[in-house]
């Protein structure tokens, strides 16, 4: 019996080219041959922790080639654990006979191409002369959004914001061999202005960014809060700037940043201006002026991980 590839954590990080894998994902988003179901997301007890977890099933489908599915937990207390929140899964198969290709480590997996997605965004969304970003958020995912970022846009300085700082100063301590600098902040208020792109992945329940701290120009990439009871950005916020989302099949019905003010009549379903199926078939436009704020909302894709999945396959075999 053939054994099944595992391709772990660490081969996904030791091989992530974060430009290569933003063209992958561009040209992912423009297939419209991917059929991907709604995914399914179960909220369960936790009663050790008092807080809910959630599971995630996500399904895709390239009929012909190949599909997969990821089974994913998110633990919103792990980090009291040392481990991460996110945790599972991907099996990947072939799509004519149906025999698992392989298995894959989900959590380099999700934050590689969900750090790519963000990227991915900003190419459209921010404006091509950013150079300062400021990462909200200390997570697993802050270095890969840093990295990701940098891969898209000429980034020359970086600002780490967390609840924890010795947290903020290990995030700036492993990219100390990066070209760019990263310094550690202890104001959200005080340190966006200083930023061209805002990006923001945490599990606050309530707003981190005010729109009254925004500026002319700036780029706001929200990747957390994926709850619909969570925010990562307040209604002004949302109501100053040009609205994106990643899919209208998840980002209208996932998290508060969009649910809230669509409950609440801050905004309306006609005032997103695309998704990024439309920004990277070019059926849409992403940033018009230098002076728009660009606001960017991702729940995350199955689209993406079949993309990434294929994508580390390949480097993964052609390494046999």
């Amino acid at each position: 019996m053939t054994t099944i590839p595992f391709i772990s954590d660490s081969f996904i990080a030791e091989n992530c080219d974060y430009k290569t894998l933003v063209e992958v994902l561009q040209k992912g988003f423009s297939n419209t041959e991917i059929e991907v179901p709604m995914r399914h997301h179960h909220d369960f007890p936790n009663p050790e922790e008092k807080v809910d977890s959630t599971l995630l099933l996500m399904p895709a489908f390239h009929p012909g080639n190949d599909l997969g599915v990821k089974i994913v937990t998110v633990s919103p207390n792990n980090g009291n654990h040392n481990l991460p929140s996110i945790q599972g899964i991907y099996v990947y198969l072939d799509a004519h006979l149906g025999h698992v290709k392989a298995i894959l480590e989900a959590k380099a997996l999700t934050a590689a191409r969900t750090a790519a997605v963000s990227a991915l965004a900003s190419s459209y969304l921010s404006r091509t002369d950013a150079s300062t970003l400021f990462m909200i958020g200390t997570g697993a995912l802050a270095t890969n959004l840093i990295r990701a970022h940098a891969s898209v846009r000429p980034i020359t300085k970086v600002y780490v914001w967390g609840r924890n700082p010795a947290k903020a100063k290990l995030v700036c301590d492993s990219l100390k061999e990066y070209p760019f600098t990263c310094e550690m902040v202890d104001s959200i208020e005080n340190t966006i202005p200083k930023a061209a792109i805002i990006s923001c992945a945490t599990l606050s329940k309530t707003p981190l960014v005010f729109g009254e701290w925004l500026q002319e120009g700036q780029h706001l990439d929200l990747v957390g809060a994926y709850k619909k009871d969570m925010r990562e950005a307040d209604d002004t916020a949302i109501s100053r700037t040009s609205i994106f989302i990643d899919t209208y099949q998840g980002g209208l019905k996932e998290s508060g940043d969009i649910v809230i003010p669509l409950q609440t009549n801050v905004i309306k379903v006609s005032d997103i201006k695309a998704d990024l199926f439309e920004l990277c078939s070019g059926s849409k436009k992403g940033r018009t002026t230098d002076r728009e704020i660009t606001f960017f909302k991702s729940v995350g894709h199955a689209l993406e991980d079949l993309v990434a999945a294929a994508h580390f396959y390949e480097k993964y075999s052609n390494l046999k």
